[in-house]
């Protein structure tokens, strides 16, 4: 590819740039096709190949280390509203 410099042209200065040679357009549109067809068949396997087979999935792991009150976990009361309910009562005057 010829190497433009950059130059005056009109009054206007033309940057430095890389233009392609006369008539390499089609050469060029075939290195594109030729590219994206590589692209394209290249990554899917082909109707003859052998199946793939499938990789395992993670396995199942034990967890060595037993804590008291493992087999018996405690019920944590959870609020049933996002608001704090106030009770009122005889030492805070509510």
């Amino acid at each position: 590819m010829p190497s433009v410099r950059e130059h005056l042209r009109n009054g206007s200065i033309v940057r430095a740039h890389w233009r392609n040679p006369a008539g390499s357009s089609k050469q060029v549109g075939l290195l594109i096709m030729f590219g994206l067809a590589i692209f394209v068949f290249g990554s899917k396997p082909m109707g003859g190949a052998a199946p793939v087979e499938q990789v395992p999935g993670p396995q199942s792991t034990v967890y060595p280390i037993k804590w008291p009150g493992w087999d018996k976990p405690v019920v944590v009361p959870t609020p049933t509203v996002s608001y704090p309910i106030v009770f009122p009562s005889p030492s805070s005057g509510q």
